[in-house]
């Protein structure tokens, strides 16, 4: 077998088990096909990222069947010698090191996938955070998902984060001038000799000097507030109940999210 080399795959799960297909564009403006979770598969084990580095025999992680299996090619690096090159490089791979949207399991399947074979995984996978971040909803989840990281940094309970309207999102009316405390002197002596306007002058001019009603906010941001405020409360339930990891607990309390609201985002879309 050394002789041949090792082959190496990568398998491919979809952390949403479809729902981000289904409800990517209600939720995002845009379509997903999947959330990305990918392990490294060689030497009859699968290596992933995942509040460390770890591996499992290959089939038996914790994600179920992969949705697609992709050939990367061919190692002849001993066993030996990448174990070493893992506990190498195991300090950048911890629980306080995780970023959800620049260093997770995707990139460390890249940099392990281009350590054995010289090539990383696809650039699909890769590319899944700026999708989702260039998406109308990306400066909203933005902030839940620094509070996540900062969760799970600290092993807190997480807070949910509340929406503030930014001016790109919400259009707002310039605030009116302040009138003047009190005219000048020879001004108020000059009003005072003129004539007084006529009753109706006076109406006409309240009417145009009134100000204009302020334009309606974003429909959707109250709603979307209360989307992220349900994941975080979600994510909090069953990461007390001490029965799944932070990056398990995360995608299903999204997916709880995503199916309660599914038919109603359904509607709206339709």
């Amino acid at each position: 077998m050394a002789e041949d080399g090792y082959k190496v795959k990568l398998n491919v799960y979809d952390l949403s088990n479809g729902l981000a297909r289904q409800l990517s564009t209600s939720f995002l403006g845009k379509p997903i096909e999947a959330i990305w979770h990918t392990g490294v598969v060689v030497y009859g084990n699968e290596y992933f990222f995942g509040g460390g580095i770890q591996s499992t025999p290959a089939g038996s992680t914790p994600y179920g069947r992969p949705m697609r299996v992709v050939d990367l090619g061919v190692t002849h690096i001993p066993r030996e010698m990448f174990e070493d090159y893992l506990r190498e490089i195991a300090p950048r791979y911890t629980a306080e090191t995780y970023r959800l949207l620049t260093h997770n399991c995707n990139n460390f399947s890249n940099e392990v996938a281009q350590f054995l074979v010289g090539a990383g995984i696809p650039e699909y996978i890769l590319n899944l955070p700026s999708e989702v971040m260039s998406s109308p909803m990306g400066p909203l989840i933005m902030p839940m998902i620094q509070n996540l990281e900062s969760t799970l940094r600290n092993n807190a309970a997480p807070q949910a984060t509340q929406f503030v309207p930014t001016p790109a999102s919400v259009s707002v009316p310039p605030p009116a001038p302040e009138k003047a405390a009190a005219a000048a002197p020879s001004a108020a002596a000059a009003k005072r000799e003129e004539p007084a306007p006529p009753a109706e002058a006076t109406a006409e001019k309240v009417s145009k000097e009134a100000p204009a009603p302020a334009p309606a906010a974003d429909p959707l941001g109250s709603a979307r507030g209360k989307v992220q405020e349900e994941v975080m409360r979600e994510f909090a339930a069953i990461m007390a109940s001490g029965t799944l990891r932070a990056s398990e607990a995360a995608a299903l309390a999204m997916r709880r999210v995503m199916e309660r609201h599914g038919d109603g985002a359904t509607m709206q879309q339709g």
